[in-house]
């Protein structure tokens, strides 16, 4: 069954209907997978290396939203210096790989030039078989690079190349990419508060 799967005419109902499947698609995604994913990052960071995030469309925004909060907020009050790059945020770049070469390459031609074994390649992507995000992914695997996938639906090409697949039960591109933006901020939000002092946490704002 998909969601929605009839028509709804008043708003309040359908926003009723739709946290109840965002409910399900956060119930649906695997905490021990969760946690790996959480100890990749913390193993990233600490260790000095770049994460890399790509995605397109909305993705793309989670994984610039990402950058930010990963980059800035887990340095605030702890002793981490995370490195994190969208693959996405540099439309000049883009632009000229989709232009010049494919757009299929615009995110692993970006890591042929700046990822190194031992970095960490993140991919938002709901149906996990984006071209782009799967070329990124498959490069990563081969290279030496750990592989963070986010996914919906199926999971995709890319839930099968990543290292740790965070996969969300749904079929609604809105709800998925909720529960994305939602992985984000809460793996940003565990590591930072497990590198402060506890008397600074309830002091501060996450």
């Amino acid at each position: 069954m998909t969601f929605p799967d009839c028509k709804f005419s008043e708003a309040g109902a359908y926003v009723d209907a739709y946290f109840d499947e965002y409910s399900k698609a956060a119930a649906s995604v695997d905490r021990a997978r969760l946690a790996d994913a959480a100890e990749v990052l913390k193993t990233a960071y600490e260790a000095g290396a770049t994460l890399f995030v790509c995605g397109n469309g909305g993705s793309a925004s989670i994984s610039n939203h990402l950058a930010c909060d990963h980059g800035k907020l887990l340095a605030t009050d702890t002793d981490l210096l995370p490195r994190v790059q969208s693959l996405a945020a540099n439309v000049e770049i883009i632009t000229a790989i989709a232009n010049d070469i494919s757009y299929d390459e615009v995110f692993v031609h970006q890591l042929k030039l700046q990822a190194s074994a031992g970095d960490v390649l993140m991919t938002v992507s709901s149906s996990g078989n984006s071209e782009n995000v799967v070329q990124a992914a498959s490069w990563a695997k081969d290279n030496g690079l750990e592989v963070i996938s986010m996914t919906g639906f199926d999971g995709g090409r890319t839930a099968q190349l990543a290292t740790v697949n965070l996969h969300v039960g749904g079929d609604n591109y809105g709800v998925i990419e909720d529960v994305h933006q939602s992985l984000m901020h809460l793996m940003g939000q565990f590591l930072r508060q497990s590198r402060m002092d506890e008397s600074l946490i309830r002091d501060r704002k996450f």
